[in-house]
């Protein structure tokens, strides 16, 4: 028997992916958290779990999906599926970076996140295909595409960040973000700040 544990700050969504999952003759569901705090603070417990599905934001000021698989991998913890209605290449790098399984779309049919569980606790790697395509796609055209640190930048700018507090956040120059942005610029086609941020969201690189 899989054993997994929900994350997510919705019981709504708990409810309805607990019915699917227990529904599944070879998987149950052993806990319901909302918050990522307590998923970690769970795992460091050491309280047992075969496979943890975590959303990827829980709110403003509350530990997200990303940090908390980063401190779930460094526990040891079991592997980290992330379902999200999130899909933009920031947030699935970041993802893969910090050591997820996989990473799912909340829309995904039922079969779909069974089989994901059961991949993920025999040690698979789980992509969606909404998310496979999109990577795919930037492997495609690793040229145009930015790169994490190109779109970390990015991120910074669309939060509203001068150049001197985005070198600050990232222990970069400011030399160093001014190259990152034209590097952006030069890829996205634009020639503004405001006009990057824009042309990212629309192709998915920001969310």
């Amino acid at each position: 028997m899989i054993e997994v544990v929900l994350t997510d700050d919705h019981p709504v969504v708990r409810a309805g992916l607990r019915a699917v999952l227990d529904a599944q003759p070879d998987v149950r569901v052993v806990a319901e958290l909302g918050r990522a705090e307590d998923l970690v603070a769970r795992v460091r417990r050491g309280e047992p779990a075969d496979v943890l599905l975590v959303d990827l934001r829980f709110g403003e000021g509350r530990l997200g999906g990303v940090e908390a698989t980063r401190q779930v991998v460094a526990l040891g913890g079991p592997p980290v599926l992330i379902l999200t209605t999130y899909d933009s290449d920031a947030d699935i790098l970041a993802a893969v970076e910090a050591g997820a399984a996989g990473y799912l779309l909340k829309d995904a049919p039922t079969d779909e996140l069974a089989a994901a569980v059961r991949a993920a606790a025999t040690g698979q790697a789980v992509l969606g295909p909404a998310v496979q395509r999109r990577l795919l796609g930037r492997l495609r055209s690793p040229g145009v595409a930015p790169t994490l640190r190109e779109i970390e930048v990015l991120g910074l700018v669309a939060a509203g960040r001068s150049n001197e507090e985005i070198a600050r956040a990232l222990f970069l120059t400011r030399a160093t973000v001014k190259s990152h942005l034209a590097h952006v610029y030069d890829k996205l086609g634009v020639t503004s700040r405001t006009a990057a941020v824009a042309e990212a969201r629309r192709r998915g690189i920001l969310a």
